[in-house]
């Protein structure tokens, strides 16, 4: 038989007695939920990896976040590990956070993203038993308005149980969107745009990859070129409407043309510095090209140049740093 008992002040509803001392639900701590998926550009919450935050010093903030044990796209091949790329997006939502939420930039802005690099430790990233806790520290540099534009540089640093896991930063500018449909021209917002059509992507397997939906380069005449040619569908990538393919989906080429570049399944890449020139159409072809850097100082480390043009214009260049092994 249950004995039932009551609180104090509270509803007439009986509950268990346990050994253990009861919380009545408003009295207990601050439940975690995600920020506002709007602050972080995301549609989806289960594309939100931010928790919380606090402000810890002048533009400095401390902030929590949590990466799942299995997602969709962020999970290496194996299904052992989070992807480095996954703590590129985790600065770049925590950028866009802090606009929002802390420094007043109106939602409705649009973000150019000038560069995004960042480093990770391999063993840091191994998936566990539970959703991967994170805390992160943000310092905000030359935060600053400038008529209706917002800009600033920002530095990154993502701890797991107290280890350092990755670290990075961004350089970027807010604009409103008068002067982002300026800047767009004719293939702004609203635009009637006839994207390029997917072509077979080359294999999975040699781009890091296991799916080939996840794939984001398609061949041409030469081992070291490719079309820069994503799914537009992709529920991660185009998780929401792009007038451009988006910077991560660049930063997602520069990883897969490196991987490419290098004899299949032996490159492990850690470490990705984006910088981007121009916004990248999606209706006209974008080469990827590839080569390998001068030799690290350390022989399991190498690192690949990889550029992204065109119509003749740079629209990204990226230096990818990774370790090789035997596979």
């Amino acid at each position: 038989m249950t004995l039932l008992t009551f609180q104090k002040d509270a509803p007439s509803i009986p509950h268990p007695v346990s050994s253990a001392s009861w919380t009545r639900c408003n009295e207990s701590p601050q439940l975690t939920t995600t920020v506002p998926r709007e602050y972080v550009h995301r549609s989806s919450l289960a594309e939100v990896f931010l928790t919380g935050y606090e402000r810890i010093g002048d533009n400095v903030f401390a902030l929590t976040g949590q990466w799942p044990r299995a997602h969709t796209f962020f999970t290496s091949a194996d299904g052992r590990s989070h992807d480095p790329v996954q703590a590129g997006e985790t600065i770049r939502q925590v950028g866009l956070f802090l606009c929002h939420a802390v420094y007043g930039v109106p939602l409705g802005h649009n973000v150019l993203l000038w560069s995004l690099d960042f480093t990770s430790d391999l063993a840091q990233l191994r998936i566990g038993a539970s959703p991967t806790e994170l805390e992160l520290v943000a310092t905000c540099t030359n935060f600053r308005w400038q008529g209706n534009r917002f800009s600033g540089f920002l530095h990154v640093s993502i701890r797991r149980n107290g280890c350092m896991a990755a670290s990075g930063t961004a350089r970027f500018t807010c604009v409103p969107p008068s002067t982002y449909r300026r800047l767009r021209g004719e293939r702004g917002p609203g635009a009637v745009v006839t994207p390029l059509e997917r072509q077979t992507p080359i294999p999975p397997a040699a781009v890091g990859r296991l799916l080939p939906f996840d794939v984001v380069l398609a061949p041409s005449d030469r081992p070291d070129r490719w079309l820069l040619n994503p799914d537009l569908g992709h529920p991660i990538l185009f998780e929401h409407a792009n007038d451009h393919h988006p910077g991560m989906v660049l930063v997602e080429a520069a990883r897969q043309a490196a991987c490419g570049l290098l004899p299949e399944g032996g490159f492990r890449p850690f470490g990705i510095a984006t910088e981007f020139h121009s916004y990248a159409e999606l209706d006209e072809p974008c080469w990827v090209e590839a080569s390998e850097a001068e030799a690290e100082s350390h022989p399991l480390l190498r690192s690949v140049e990889v550029t992204g043009r065109q119509a003749g214009k740079k629209v990204f260049s990226a230096t990818v740093t990774g370790s090789v092994w035997d596979a």
